[in-house]
């Protein structure tokens, strides 16, 4: 770790080397749990999460106690918030709780693990193993690349909304790679979160892809608790106008535009690509179904000549692997240009390891090594 010089320092660097990779694997090891959590696999998941909650909360016992002049605490507040986001996280995920309170603590590790990412990525040039949550394999080589412009106050992590309020709703989180200048269109993901959630968790499950392969990256988030899937529709106001503050503001191209969700945000996004009259070159689905008004007289309607990308797992508890092969089937009779990719272990989350096919399907210009375009 580089951090505070001078012997003083050195317990604050010795527990803080102990620290950041006890916060990586836990962070890493609840997103590999999030992925495969179906009604049979808790009590496998939680006793092999077990002994990374003792790890952490030993490590980051270890750094609060260990001396350090005052003009560091910043530092250690910061990394100390970070890790305690993950222990809150892997503690929600493995306390034993009645199976109706199950999906409440998933949804309440899901939100720590989300927050540990964003308390630490402002440190995640102090220690190369906090660098790689934040990029892909192929690019952790030269890490300072990624912050080329990490001083520009254009570049980083943005949101709308009031500032005492981050979590407030109807509102939008937006990030721009710390390497881009402005001088080059680049592609806009637009992605939108499930049930129950927020753009500024959502954010974290494309952050890592969006700087790694310099797109713009917009998580907004719905008016409701969920998209309107059901009544008037107030979301799709709200979109379409991000959409447009981000193009209007930024260098984006706006023939790459991907709009793309998880369950509830996969089938609105998939209603709203469908109705048309919207940015959208193509839509990434994960764990999504097709919404009811999308079917007229037993067909599609608007799917002709649109791109659309399903992801589905065979273990997914509420939407029926069945519902996705169905949608493949009928979006290709109705003219679709359809990628179908199931995945055999997948419950019903997000397939985090499908990012780079799908920005590779939707612009092979986005393969990482791939010439900007």
């Amino acid at each position: 770790m580089t951090g505070p010089a001078g012997d003083e320092a050195a317990p604050f660097r010795e527990a803080a080397r102990a620290l950041v990779p006890a916060t990586v694997e836990a962070i890493e090891a609840l997103g590999g749990a999030f992925r495969r959590l179906d009604r049979g696999s808790m009590w496998e998941l939680q006793s092999s999460l077990r002994p990374l909650h003792e790890r952490l909360d030993a490590a980051l016992t270890a750094l609060r106690e260990a001396p350090l002049p005052d003009r560091f605490l910043p530092i250690r507040e910061q990394l100390g918030g970070g890790a305690e986001a993950a222990l809150e996280a892997l503690g929600a995920f493995t306390r034993p709780v009645p199976r109706e309170q199950r999906s409440g603590n998933a949804l309440e590790s899901m939100r720590g693990a989300a927050r540990a990412q964003e308390l630490l990525y402002p440190l995640r040039s102090l220690d190369p193993a906090l660098g790689t949550l934040y990029a892909e394999p192929a690019v952790r080589g030269d890490l300072a690349a990624l912050d080329t412009h990490s001083g520009d106050p254009s570049t980083g992590i943005q949101r709308s909304g009031p500032d005492d309020d981050p979590d407030a709703r109807g509102e939008f989180h937006l990030y721009v790679p710390e390497s881009l200048d402005g001088s080059e269109a680049r592609p806009l993901v637009v992605a939108l979160h499930g049930g129950m959630g927020h753009g500024r968790d959502f954010l974290w499950t494309w952050l890592r892809e969006a700087r790694s392969r310099r797109f713009l990256l917009l998580a907004p988030t719905s008016v409701g608790p969920t998209w309107a899937l059901m009544g008037p529709d107030g979301d799709r106001p709200r979109l379409l106008r991000s959409v447009e503050f981000v193009r209007e503001r930024l260098n984006v191209d706006g023939d790459r535009i991907l709009l793309t969700g998880l369950s509830d945000g996969a089938t609105y996004g998939l209603s709203t690509y469908l109705a048309g009259d919207t940015p959208f070159t193509a839509m990434a689905a994960v764990a999504g179904v097709l919404h009811p008004t999308n079917i007229v007289d037993g067909a599609i309607v608007g799917a002709e000549g649109k791109r659309v990308s399903i992801t589905h797992g065979t273990k997914d508890w509420m939407f029926p692997v069945q519902f996705a092969r169905a949608a493949d089937e009928a979006l290709r009779e109705a003219g679709a240009h359809v990628r179908y990719h199931e995945i055999a272990d997948l419950a019903h989350a997000y397939a985090r390891e499908e990012n780079p096919a799908i920005l590779e399907w939707f612009d092979p210009g986005l393969a990482l090594g791939a010439a900007d375009s």
